[in-house]
């Protein structure tokens, strides 16, 4: 009977560096998939995805690196190999900063230190670091389950009840 109060749309957040290629291609591709046809090239008749999309043009916080490092799907991969591009600023060998403070503070004073975009879905535990292609599979994920093609949270494993 409540199950439709529990339904709102996902959130969605892009750190975006605007001089980053790959940041602006995903940023287009997340704010286009939001407001036209998704998948356009499939159905045009198809709605837009329903998500809120967060753009926040500054590096993550700790906190939020921390979350979004929990929601990688190797946990084996070091903060640093997954957050730092190869640019010179980010360093090289024991110049590197390996915590998660240190490429913070990194990315405060560099940006060009940190792989963009990273784009996170609050709500699935998804995050996807410097990779566009990693954001169309996520957008896919979002069409599957708009689509009824993939269960949602609520009808996975719910409990069934005397009077359900």
């Amino acid at each position: 009977m409540f199950n439709s109060f529990k339904r709102r749309a996902p959130s969605i957040s892009i750190f975006h560096h605007p001089s980053s290629p790959p940041s602006l291609k995903a940023l287009k591709l997340l704010q286009s998939a939001n407001t036209s046809p998704y998948p356009a090239n499939k159905s045009p008749s198809a709605p837009p995805l329903e998500y809120n999309l967060e753009v926040v043009e500054s590096p993550p916080t700790t906190d939020q690196v921390r979350t979004i490092l929990s929601y990688m799907p190797s946990k084996a991969t070091s903060p640093s190999m997954a957050l730092l591009s190869a640019h010179p600023s980010a360093g090289a060998g024991e110049t590197r900063p390996q915590s998660i403070e240190a490429i913070v503070e990194l990315a405060r004073k560099t940006p060009a230190a940190l792989k963009w975009p990273i784009v996170v879905d609050w709500e699935d535990g998804k995050a996807v670091i410097g990779d566009v292609e990693g954001v169309k599979s996520m957008l896919e994920t979002l069409r599957r389950k708009r689509d009824g093609e993939e269960k949602t949270g609520d009808e996975v494993d719910q409990p069934k009840g005397w009077f359900t």
